[in-house]
């Protein structure tokens, strides 16, 4: 079975990422785009060949799935609306712009019963999955720390402009946040500190009585880099380098699983239900932030 997929999006990850991505890939049909901006669409469309899609229902009818890549607020709308006419969805993190607009989309998948999975990239990386099979068993960790320091969001960055506004919690943050979730346990209490558009630091509690630390700014000089995690326990520590887990491989891999769960009508672990919890521990810090708690 082909599984097809449309792309909702014409921007730069749009362009960058998941058209690549699609039209690269031996495991899926990329069929066509849409976005509200008919102009990029077609320049999209042309440069991988595939059909510009006038209306988003048009697209709906010409794909088994759907990926996006648009503002979350956008994608929580009108991925819930692709779950209802029974289309699987690769979604963006975060998945939503809010809490309402997370549980509306994971009611929407739920009940349509398709498959769901976010591009939460340093995950599907084999260097990112052996230290959580091989070192996390070894380590048996009580506690960790974990750091995400760029200039992605200085002028002149290649960060979309929602992101720049909203702070990097909310952008490349996620992905720490999702992966001292996955090695410490799931995140049940926040505290934060920091400026959302400064630097962030954010204590963690895990189930189990496991604790964390989190440092991370999209300020910084702009040849600045690091991301890295570290854990510790009665096996000792061991740490993580992520500034090189991600790239063009990762992204083949995220659809080759999106497509096999699609095919077998598998239930991915880093689906819109994870989405969710991220975006309750998102919104938990962002909410200390504001009131400065």
């Amino acid at each position: 079975m082909t599984v097809t997929i449309g792309l909702v999006g014409a921007g730069r990850r749009a362009a960058q990422v998941h058209a690549p991505t699609l039209a690269g890939s031996p495991d899926v049909c990329f069929v066509g785009v849409w976005a509200p901006t008919p102009g990029p669409v077609r320049e999209l469309a042309d440069r991988h060949h595939v059909r510009p899609f006038d209306r988003f229902a048009d697209l709906l009818d010409h794909c088994d799935a759907v990926a996006f890549a648009v503002p979350p607020p956008v994608q929580a709308e009108l991925a819930a609306a692709a779950a209802r006419r029974g289309k699987s969805v690769f979604l963006e993190r975060p998945v939503a712009g809010d809490i309402a607009g997370a549980e509306e989309l994971v009611e929407a998948v739920q009940r349509s019963k398709v498959v769901s999975q976010i591009g939460l990239a340093w995950r599907y990386s084999a260097e990112v999955r052996r230290f959580l099979s091989v070192e996390v068993a070894r380590i048996k960790p009580d506690g960790g720390a974990g750091r995400l320091v760029s200039g992605s969001h200085r002028p002149g960055g290649s960060v979309s402009a929602w992101r720049v506004e909203r702070g990097v919690l909310r952008g490349q943050g996620v992905d720490l946040l999702d992966l001292l979730d996955a090695l410490l346990g799931p995140i049940v209490g926040v505290q934060v500190h920091g400026d959302r558009q400064g630097w962030v630091g954010l204590m963690l509690d895990h189930q189990v009585g496991r604790f964390s630390e989190a440092s991370m700014s999209a300020m910084a000089a702009p040849e600045t880099f690091r991301a890295d995690v570290e854990i510790f326990g009665p096996g000792g520590g061991a740490a993580l380098d992520c500034t090189r887990v991600s790239g063009p491989h990762v992204y083949r891999t995220m659809y080759r699983e999106f497509a096999d769960a699609i095919r077998s009508g598998g239930a991915p672990a880093l689906d819109a239900r994870h989405g969710l919890h991220l975006q309750r521990v998102i919104e938990s810090a962002d909410t200390d932030i504001l009131l400065g708690t």
